[in-house]
């Protein structure tokens, strides 16, 4: 799935471990990511824990996407900083679930993401798998 994502592979994410239910990504964070105060722009910091919580949530198998989700900036990232995040499946009750994703650089914690999925059927259209109205990933 993830080599299929633009976006993330765009931005040099790479996938280092994966496993039912979860996953470990590294990106190093480029001058493109930095904001007007020189940090990273939080929209950078959720799209990387959101990648992460993608593998871990379609790890099971069935077309899984988000339903919502929330982070919480813990410390400053700049430029050229190395992170990883480390996705884990917490529940999964029919067909939804939730996941913590810890960020960090060097061990010490930037960010925590919880992503809640939803399982979707197998849609195709002719561009592909496609979700359900109001649900993204």
């Amino acid at each position: 799935m993830l080599g299929a994502d633009e976006a993330s592979t765009r931005l040099g994410i790479e996938l280092l471990e994966h496993g039912t239910g979860s996953a470990v990504l590294r990106m190093t964070v480029t001058p493109a990511m930095v904001n007007g105060h020189r940090i990273a722009h939080g929209g950078y910091l959720f799209l990387f824990a959101d990648s992460a919580f993608a593998c871990a949530c379609n790890s099971h198998g069935p077309v899984t996407v988000a339903a919502g989700a929330e982070i919480t900036f813990v410390a400053p990232v700049h430029q050229g900083d190395v992170l990883v995040a480390t996705a884990e499946e917490r529940v999964r009750f029919g067909r939804s679930g939730i996941y913590d994703v810890t960020v960090r650089r060097e061990g010490e914690v930037v960010a925590e993401f919880r992503g809640r999925s939803r399982s979707i059927p197998n849609r195709r259209t002719g561009d592909g798998q496609h979700a359900e109205r109001g649900e993204q990933h």
